[in-house]
C-alpha cells in the first residue's frame, strides 16, 4: 500500500492544488506496481470526501481539522506496513516518525513548499524532517535553502517541480468565449492568490498603487483580484484611498476549472511577491499564452525568464512594476511574443506527465 498525507485536498490555493497533482501521480504509481492507494487529509471535512481534477476523482479520508486524528489514522494505516508514504507539507513529518515506529520496512518522503523551510524550524519538526528518506521541493532555491537551514543531509534532497493539472492541458482545452463572473470591459491584470495578513508578501498591495499612474496612460485598464483572505479589507482600503476601488475587483475564489477562463480573459497576470517557492499560478497563466509578471525572489526566477515570457521584477519597486505593466500593456504584438514563450515553455517544462514520470523515479529509487 501507498499511502499520502495532505494538509488540505478539497480547497483552493496552491498547496491543495499540488496536493491534488501528486494524489493522482502517487494513485498512477500504485497502479503500475499493482499496489492499492489510501490518501488522508488534516483538514477536510471529516470522513470519506473526494475532489475532481479534471476528469479525475481523488478519494480521500477527511480528519475534521483533528490533529490527533490524523496521526491516529496514519499510525491506523502504518499497522498494514505500507511501503511507501509522501506527505505534503513539513510539519507532517511527525506523523511519518511515529508511523516508521509501527511500520520499520515503510520509506518516507516530505515535500516542502517554500517560505516555511526558509527559516529553522522547531527543533521536532526538524529532527522529523532530518530521518525522513527524501526531501522534496518544487524549486533549486526551496531545495537548497530547505536542505541549509534545516541541516539536511544533501543524498536526502530531491528537486521536483511541480506541473500543469489536467484541467490546465493547453493542447486540449480551447480559449472560453465568456469572461467570469465579475470580470469588467477593458486591459485587464490578473492576480489569483490567498489574501491573508501572513502572505501580505505576494505584493497585491503593489499592483494596487501602480493603478492611477497606470490609468493616466491607459484608462480602461482593470485590476481583477481573485482570492479572498484575512488582508483584503486593508487591500479594498487601499484601493480606496488610491482613488482606484472602480478599477480594483476583487473576486472570489474560483474552483480549479474554472480558473483558466480567467486567464483566458486576462491580458498580463502578475504576482510581484518576494516569498514564492515555486508558484502555480505563473505556469496556469503560461499555459494560457499569458506574458506574467513576477517578483525576482525564491524560486519564481525558474520559471518566469525575464524579457522572454514576461518580467521579473524588485520586490516593492512601484516605479519599475508600474514600467513593466504599461509596456506589456500598450503592446498587443509584445504581449503575443512573450505569451507564446510562455507557452513553450510550459510545455516543455511543466506538463503533468512529466511530474508523474519524475516522482515515480524518486519512489523506484526509495524503493531500491
Amino acid at each position: 500500500m501507498i499511502v499520502g498525507l495532505f494538509p488540505e485536498l478539497s480547497s483552493t490555493g496552491g498547496i491543495p492544488r499540488s496536493g491534488c497533482l501528486t494524489a493522482l501521480a502517487l494513485a498512477s504509481f500504485a497502479a503500475q506496481r499493482g499496489e492499492s492507494c489510501r490518501f488522508v487529509s488534516l483538514s477536510d471535512p471529516l470522513g470519506p470526501g473526494s475532489v475532481k481534477t479534471g476528469s479525475r476523482e481523488i478519494h480521500f479520508t477527511g480528519c475534521g481539522g483533528s490533529k490527533p486524528r490524523f496521526v491516529s489514522t496514519g499510525c491506523g494505516l502504518a499497522i498494514r506496513q505500507p511501503s511507501i508514504v509522501v506527505a505534503l507539507y513539513p510539519d507532517q513529518a511527525p506523523v511519518l516518525a511515529a508511523m516508521k515506529i509501527l511500520a520499520p520496512g515503510m520509506r518516507s518522503a516530505v515535500v516542502v513548499h517554500g517560505v516555511e523551510v526558509w527559516t529553522p524550524l522547531p527543533a521536532a519538526q526538524r529532527w522529523s524532517l532530518q530521518s525522513v528518506d527524501r526531501v522534496l521541493a518544487p524549486s533549486e532555491y526551496t531545495l537548497s535553502r530547505a536542505m541549509r537551514e534545516q541541516r539536511l543531509p544533501a543524498a536526502k534532497g530531491r528537486k521536483l517541480a511541480w506541473s500543469l493539472g489536467p484541467e490546465f492541458d493547453a493542447r486540449l482545452a480551447p480559449p472560453s468565449s465568456s469572461a467570469p463572473a465579475g470580470f469588467p470591459p477593458g486591459r485587464i491584470i490578473l492576480t489569483v492568490g490567498r489574501w491573508e495578513a501572513n502572505e501580505a508578501y505576494k505584493g497585491v498591495d503593489h499592483l494596487i498603487t501602480t493603478m492611477p499612474t497606470l490609468l493616466k496612460v491607459l484608462p480602461d485598464v482593470q485590476l481583477a483580484a481573485v482570492g479572498e483572505g484575512s488582508d483584503l479589507p486593508r487591500l479594498q482600503s487601499l484601493a480606496r484611498e488610491a482613488g482606484v476601488s472602480g478599477h480594483v475587483h476583487f473576486l472570489p475564489f474560483m474552483a480549479h476549472d474554472e480558473l483558466p477562463n480567467a486567464y483566458d480573459h486576462c491580458d498580463v497576470f502578475a504576482m510581484p511577491s518576494r516569498g514564492e517557492g515555486f508558484g502555480l499560478v505563473f505556469i496556469e497563466a503560461m499555459a494560457r499564452r499569458k506574458p506574467v509578471i513576477g517578483g525576482a525572489y525564491g524560486g519564481t526566477p525558474e520559471i518566469v525568464e525575464d524579457g522572454i515570457n514576461g518580467y521579473l521584477v524588485r520586490y516593492g519597486d512601484i516605479e519599475q512594476l508600474t514600467d513593466r505593466l504599461q509596456r506589456l500593456l500598450s503592446n498587443d504584438s509584445l504581449r503575443r511574443e512573450m505569451g507564446t514563450q510562455a507557452f513553450v515553455k510550459v510545455q516543455r517544462e511543466f506538463t503533468f506527465a512529466r511530474f508523474s514520470s519524475e516522482l515515480s523515479i524518486v519512489l523506484n529509487d526509495l524503493l531500491d
